[in-house]
């Protein structure tokens, strides 16, 4: 291998003669120079892995020098040693990108701890995150062994996503697939959890956890936590929730973060309608009619969400003034933003933001989009990338500045999908490729979860013979009709409907301005 090669700038390097033996003695080839001028020009003439710069040194400071260093080579890392501990020096260091800081006078170690930090830093991360991984592994073996509770289950959900971005960053793939397994078995004794319990849950079984149809009273009315805002992204899943974390933090504190479960089915339809109205899907048909779109019906079908929400707070009895906007575009995230100090007018601000669902969405329908997100790390890496650079970042910004709370959220998940399940049904049968309602479904009772009645789980009944089927972990629905085309081009897809727990463990978090 290679040997890495340092640069060591220093006005004083015949005295540094013992730090420099010490590092070829540990294989490095060490380089030096007694001033910036020279230390610029041999990183002009040789390529360098690191560089150690002086501050104080006669001519150029070690600081002009390191801006002229990232001008030419801003990938280099370059580690700022000085005598000063004055803060302006510091701050300017930090902010012409240096990758360390050291304070003279130094010890060998320090050294050698800094050169591992910065070059070996992600081989070092990744080694100790598979052999943390590797310990962990029998534990959730254990727990998954145990008949869990809700509370558990959200748990080891959350350790198993720890893991997911943990590994991430491991160059070992045999352990991404360990724990692809040991996910998958998780999801399927949850989808028999979820089939054991869910009925009780809607009935009013007193170990029912926060549902969709009441996460604005028991999230955030029956709490004391003052909201003035409630962000719903659709369809954001906890893993990608926790990308976009690091980022929000920067400008929020996380008074609370918790994971509800999305009624079934796990769509837009049914769970976003049922989080606004604060009511299940069939009392939504029943009580608002006017509100409530059947499955059979060519119109849209979250178009009422507002007046929704509205009819939910007063039945709560918040005599609030409420408004609400759902942004389905670029152009109507930045107008948003733009027009921010109208929000601040309301006592309640609703926003549903819909980009992580037609990302979700995209990678079915675009080619371009699929092969930038053809697995779950680089799903999460896609949505990372556009929240950084998106108008609903700009918007957390906005009212960060104001010093006003929020509640994110969002009404289910999302789950990658790869086995085809058959099932038939006649032309009036939904098309989701998660949940069927239809008449007349056939199917394998085994492949998945088929309540007895559309009443049993609360949802619209559309005539007498009508059934609801939901597929579990990353099954997908398939017709017999031209099967191989069909489970061609949606196997390995991102889609929404059916159980697992990356569609029904989903987030709730509260936010205050820092």
């Amino acid at each position: 291998m290679e040997k890495v090669k340092i640069l060591w700038a220093d006005d004083e390097i015949e005295l540094l003669k013992p730090h420099i033996m010490f590092l070829e003695e540990k294989g490095y080839d060490v380089a030096t120079v007694n001033n910036g001028m020279d230390a610029l020009d041999t990183v002009k003439d040789s390529r360098f892995d690191i560089v150690f710069l002086d501050e104080n040194m006669p001519g150029y400071t070690g600081l002009e020098i390191l801006a002229k260093i990232k001008e030419i080579l801003p990938s280099l890392p370059v580690i700022m040693i000085t005598k000063s501990e004055e803060e302006h020096i510091m701050e300017g260091a930090i902010g012409s990108k240096i990758s360390d800081y050291l304070i003279k006078p130094v010890n060998p170690n320090q050294i050698l701890l800094s050169i591992k930090k910065n070059l070996d830093k992600k081989r070092l991360q990744s080694e100790t995150a598979t052999s943390k991984y590797q310990q962990e592994f029998r534990q959730i073996g254990m727990t998954l062994s145990d008949r869990l509770d809700w509370d558990e289950w959200v748990e080891l959900y959350k350790k198993l996503v720890y893991w997911e971005l943990e590994l991430d960053q491991s160059n070992d793939p045999s352990m991404n697939e360990i724990l692809l397994m040991q996910k998958n078995d998780a999801n399927n004794l949850f989808c028999k959890y979820i089939e054991s319990n869910y009925v009780d849950w809607l009935s009013g079984s007193s170990d029912a956890p926060i549902m969709s149809h009441n996460l604005i009273k028991k999230g955030i009315f029956d709490r004391d936590f003052q909201c003035d805002f409630l962000i719903v992204i659709d369809n954001l899943r906890y893993d990608q929730w926790r990308i976009m974390r690091p980022i929000i933090n920067e400008y929020f504190r996380i008074e609370d973060e918790n994971l509800y479960c999305s009624i079934l089915p796990t769509a837009t339809q049914y769970a976003r309608n049922s989080l606004f109205a604060g009511l299940l899907p069939s009392d939504i048909q029943k009580l608002h009619s006017e509100y409530w779109v059947n499955e059979n019906e060519d119109a849209p079908k979250n178009n009422f969400e507002s007046e929704l929400l509205g009819t939910n707070l007063k039945r709560l009895g918040r005599n609030v003034r409420y408004n609400y906007e759902k942004i389905t575009n670029i152009d109507n995230g930045k107008k948003l933003v733009d027009q921010f100090q109208n929000l601040l007018n309301f006592d309640f601000n609703a926003i549903v933001y819909n980009f992580v669902d037609m990302l979700s969405h995209a990678r079915t329908d675009m080619r371009v989009v699929r092969e930038l997100a053809d697995d779950e790390a680089a799903y999460r890496s896609l949505t990372k990338s556009w929240f950084e650079h998106s108008p609903l970042l700009d918007l957390f910004k906005k009212i960060a500045e104001s010093g006003k709370s929020v509640f994110v959220t969002t009404d289910h998940g999302t789950v990658h999908v790869d086995n085809p399940v058959k099932v038939v049904g006649d032309r009036e049968t939904s098309t989701n490729l998660r949940y069927k309602q239809g008449r007349n479904l056939q199917f394998d009772a085994s492949d998945v979860f088929a309540p007895d009645r559309p009443e049993d789980v609360y949802l619209p009944k559309i005539n007498v013979s009508s059934k609801y089927i939901f597929s579990k972990n990353n099954d997908f629905f398939a017709y017999p009709n031209n099967y191989n085309h069909y489970v061609k081009y949606y196997r390995n897809t991102f889609q929404h409907g059916g159980i697992s727990m990356e569609e029904m463990l989903i987030p709730y978090i509260h936010l205050s301005a820092r």
